[in-house]
């Protein structure tokens, strides 16, 4: 190829690239805001806060994985870093609604890159509660535990 089409083609290639990507952003936001959409009556966790939800998920867990007087203490432990990750989420959730008018596009991906970074650090600080925890279940509790990360819905009782 020669230089013009080079000029014309790098260019080109780049808008599409730069579409793809932001296209995505776009999806993931549009397909979210249509899962919450009155399509269908929204969940129970779908109206909770970050902080609401973490508590009935450990209100969940902590019935449904029959935790013994052993595991209370890491227990304890972990669910103090869900309870501090929780509410430093839902302070996320109330800048991105106080400013998601005011904000632009660029603006809006800052945020996002902003949200994933703290997500990353909460999990960080979240696995090391929890990988003790879990070294405390019994076979049971473990498999119980393994379903739900693998499927991310309700444990259900297992006899």
């Amino acid at each position: 190829m020669n230089q013009k089409a080079y000029q014309v083609v790098f260019p080109a290639t780049l808008v599409i690239v730069m579409v793809a990507f932001l296209s995505t952003f776009f999806f993931a936001s549009a397909s979210l805001s249509y899962a919450a959409s009155d399509k269908k009556k929204p969940t129970a966790a779908a109206k909770m806060s970050p902080v609401e939800h973490t508590e009935s998920l450990i209100k969940d867990l902590q019935g449904k994985l029959q935790i013994t007087d052993a595991q209370q203490e890491l227990w304890k432990n972990l669910t103090q870093v869900m309870r501090e990750n929780a509410k430093e989420m839902e302070a996320f959730h109330r800048e991105k609604a106080e400013n998601a008018k005011n904000m632009n596009a660029v603006d809006s991906l800052k945020f996002y890159s902003k949200v994933i970074e703290a997500h990353s650090e909460k999990l960080k600080k979240f696995i090391p509660p929890f990988e003790a925890f879990y070294a405390s279940l019994s076979e049971k509790q473990k498999k119980m535990t393994d379903k739900y990360f693998r499927s991310g819905k309700p444990i259900k009782e297992q006899g």
